[in-house]
Order: C-alpha cells, then sequence, then structure tokens
C-alpha cells in the first residue's frame, strides 16, 4: 500500500497551546530571537531537536518500574550492558548521563595540545569537547554534502582522498582519533554508507589511528545501507548495525535519540588500556561504573529502547516521516536538503535568503520567522552555530547555513506535519521581508545556546 501508517497506538496525550501572532512577537523578543530561550509551553510545534524529546513506549514505562535502584551492581545495568554488547560487539559499555559525557571522557583522556581528531562533520557539543582539551577537530565531508540541493544516497561520507592526502601530508602520529558520526546531523542528517565506513577503517588500521563511530542515530543510518547500498536489501537492521560496529575500535552514543530515551547515553570500547581512565573519569564526574549517572530505571528504559528502534516497520514509517515533509516543502519551492535526512528536514538559509549576508546570520534570521509565522520552533545549524572569528574579529562562516527542523520520535502526527508544512510556505512567500540579526551577546563557547540577538 502507497498509505504508511504510524506502526503505533496512542495510549496517552499532551495539551498544547496556540499563542497569537502578537504574543509570540512579545515571546521572541524577551528571548533575544533565540529560539533556545522560549519557554517550552509558547511553543506550539517543537522541532528544535529529535533528543530526549521522544514517546517512550509501554514497554519502556514498563521496564522503568522494573528498574533496580541499586547503586552498585544493579540488575538494569547488566541488562543494559548485554544489549549493548550484543549491538556493538564492543565488550566495555560505560553508561554516562548523555551523549556528551560520553564525549567528554573520551576526548579528555585522548585529546590534548597538538592533538588532531577528523570527522565527516563533527557535531557543536562533540566539537567543544574536542577543543576543550586543546585538540583541533577538522571536517572531511564528502563533496556531495557541501551541496544541499544535489542528491546522491550517501551524503554523510567522510572524503576518503582528503584523510589520504592530510595523513600523506602531515602524518598520523599527532591524529588522536578518526569520528565518523552516523548519521550525519551537521551535514544535513544524511547517511553513511558501509563502504566508507570500512574504508575509513582499513586507512585507520594501517596507520594505526583509532576509528570511533558517533552513534546516536545507528538505526537510521542502517536501514538508509539497507535501502540505498547494493548487497544489503536482504539483510536485517540489527546485523546491518552489528557490521557497521565491527569496523570500530569503540563509540559514543546519546540514547535520547535513537533508544527513546528522555536521558542517558553510553561509551563503548574495545581497546582495553583506555577502559581504566575512562572509568576513573566517569567516578569523578558521573558515577559508579553500574549506573554512571543514570537510574537504573533509565537503564532499563535504554535497553528496551535500543531493541524497539531496529524494527523494520518502525524506521520505514520514521524516514517516510521525514521525506513527507520534504517533498512538501521541495514542492512549494522551498531549498531543502536532497535526499531526505533521516531525523530532521533541512532548509538552506542561503539559498532561501539570499538578501540576508552570512554575517547576519541568515538560518537564525529564518528559524525566528517560523515562530512568528506558525509557533514553530526549529534550530540554526550554520554560522551562528559554528561560526568562528578571525584575529581581526572577522566573523569565518560556517560551510553551510541551514535550519534544521528535527522531528521527534512517535511524537507528531501526520497533520502537525502538514502544519508545519503550510507555516513554512507562508514564511517562503514573505521571504522578502526577513531581516538578518546581530549578535548583542555571545558566550565564548556554544554560543548558539545563550546569545542574545536583534534585527538589524
Amino acid at each position: 500500500m502507497a498509505v504508511i501508517i504510524e506502526p503505533f497506538r496512542i495510549k496517552s496525550v499532551e495539551p498544547i497551546r496556540v499563542l497569537t501572532a502578537a504574543e509570540r512577537r512579545v515571546k521572541l523578543e524577551k528571548s533575544f530571537y533565540n529560539t533556545f530561550l522560549l519557554d517550552a509551553e509558547d511553543v506550539l510545534i517543537d522541532l528544535l531537536t529529535d533528543s530526549g524529546t521522544s514517546a517512550m513506549s509501554s514497554a519502556q514505562w514498563a521496564g522503568m518500574m522494573m528498574g533496580d535502584e541499586s547503586y552498585a551492581g544493579s540488575k538494569s545495568f547488566f541488562h543494559f550492558e548485554k544489549t549493548v554488547q550484543d549491538i556493538t560487539g564492543m565488550q566495555n559499555v560505560i553508561p554516562t548521563h548523555q551523549g556528551r559525557a560520553a564525549e567528554k571522557i573520551l576526548f579528555s583522556v585522548t585529546g590534548g595540545r597538538e592533538k588532531v581528531f577528523i570527522s565527516n562533520t563533527l557535531f557543536d557539543t562533540t566539537r567543544a569537547n574536542i577543543e576543550y582539551t586543546g585538540a583541533t577537530g577538522i571536517d572531511m565531508l564528502c563533496a556531495e554534502g557541501k551541496q544541499p540541493l544535489v542528491s546522491a544516497p550517501f551524503k554523510g561520507n567522510l572524503d576518503i582522498d582528503a584523510l589520504k592526502d592530510y595523513i600523506c601530508t602531515h602524518g598520523s602520529e599527532h591524529i588522536a582519533m578518526v569520528i565518523t558520526t552516523v548519521t550525519n546531523n551537521s551535514g544535513g542528517g544524511q547517511p553513511v554508507s558501509m563502504l566508507n565506513i570500512k574504508q575509513t577503517a582499513a586507512i585507520c588500521k594501517q596507520h594505526n589511528i583509532p576509528f570511533f563511530i558517533d552513534a546516536c542515530r545507528f538505526a537510521e543510518n542502517s536501514y538508509f545501507i539497507q535501502q540505498r547500498e547494493e548487497g544489503y536489501k536482504e539483510v536485517a537492521i540489527v546485523n546491518i548495525a552489528r557490521e557497521m560496529f565491527s569496523y570500530a575500535d569503540g563509540c559514543t552514543m546519546s540514547a535520547k535519540k535513537d533508544a527513546f530515551a528522555n536521558i542517558g547515553g553510553f561509551l563503548a570500547l574495545r581497546n582495553d588500556q583506555l577502559v581504566t581512565p575512562c572509568r576513573n573519569l566517569l567516578i569523578i564526574t558521573e558515577g559508579f561504573p553500574t549506573y554512571g549517572g543514570l537510574a537504573g530505571r533509565d537503564l532499563e528504559a535504554i535497553a528496551i529502547g535500543l531493541k524497539e528502534v531496529m524494527d523494520e516497520s518502525y524506521l520505514q514509517y520514521r524516514i517516510r516521516s521525514v521525506a513527507y515533509l520534504t517533498e512538501k516543502l521541495q514542492a512549494a519551492g522551498i531549498p531543502v536538503m536532497q535526499p531526505a535526512g533521516g531525523h530532521a528536514v533541512y532548509i538552506d538559509a542561503k539559498a532561501m535568503l539570499p538578501h540576508i549576508p552570512v554575517d547576519q546570520y541568515p538560518g537564525q534570521a529564518l528559524v525566528a520567522a517560523m515562530y512568528l509565522e506558525g509557533g514553530v520552533r526549529a534550530v540554526e545549524v550554520g554560522s551562528l552555530m559554528f561560526g568562528k572569528y578571525d584575529a581581526q574579529g572577522k566573523l569565518i562562516p560556517a560551510m553551510l547555513d541551514l535550519v534544521r527542523m528535527a522531528i521527534p520520535r512517535r511524537v507528531y502526527t501526520q497533520s502537525h506535519i502538514d502544519y508545519v508544512a503550510e507555516v513554512l510556505i507562508e514564511v517562503h512567500k514573505k521571504r522578502e521581508h526577513i531581516k538578518g540579526l546581530q549578535i548583542t551577546y555571545e558566550a565564548p563557547v556554544l554560543r548558539h545556546f545563550t546569545a542574545h540577538l536583534r534585527p538589524i
């Protein structure tokens, strides 16, 4: 059948309220044109992130009631540990309260001045945790990934030739790690092919460089491999995931994405030598090794969610839902990332608002316009999030200026998505009247979370 329905029933609902356009303008002004600073109750459709915003299943809620809250040796931890081991094949599992905590531990142990971390594209908190150690993060996105409106099956791939050239020119001794993010969040939610992962792993092994996977959306990436890569059409998602992880020395994961959980994450390692310093740092910053900053009930929810997310009927619905919104916007002439990504729809803000220069943050201007028009909250993934300054204080813009509409898992129905499309179409009609923004306050790290802006 052509129609793909939600493969679940709704058992509990939460009311949302509608503000008038005048009320939304007041709220946006009080939030300094930064949607991170809006109160959630003032948002109608919240697409700021898919992290921790999913609807958990009845099985997850039941598991939470069974959570073992023992400080040490909790049976909920052993359920969680076995599930992660079964999927990743990595025996050393370190729970953390979310993904960035796993990154903080890993990069604190492996980073440092003059070290380099190479990736297909680092996300904001990943890069911040790398740079906090004094190391440098370098993105090596494939050529097609840099062209939002050009369609290709695996635009999240790491540029293999660029990696080889870098090693040839600079050597490999100072490369702390190569990280492949699946799917590539900052690159438009685009998938990474199994071939690219294998090639990256082979180069790393040849030069004795650790290879890690940022596995936040591993199931969505596995589904894309099944659907798009030769030789995987009949392979089960769990087996694709296992093969993908088999090439890596370790992985970090925010369980707030593809595990449906509201909190949690982990660091998994093959390298036994890394385990002791990482666990020591865990104890100092997060908690005992069998809970790692999480309640037992959260460990249960994650273990159950990691299994649920690999259900193929769910993944078919999930990926199709994102494609549905992408196609509606494309039909209306809105420049959206092609093809549709796994967890979000990305608008090319520079293409939609060519009259706004990059130093006036077209992505953030579009985000503000979406909230004003219909109470939809999204996030800029561009020069506000990733821009830096040169020695003269001039903005070094990001490679892409995108607006991300991240779709929470199992939360919104098709009518909600239709409403989002209507809001975007109205904004597109009025796009020439949207003004750029300037920053009036910014923090030295991860400025987009707390920055204050005003219209120019």
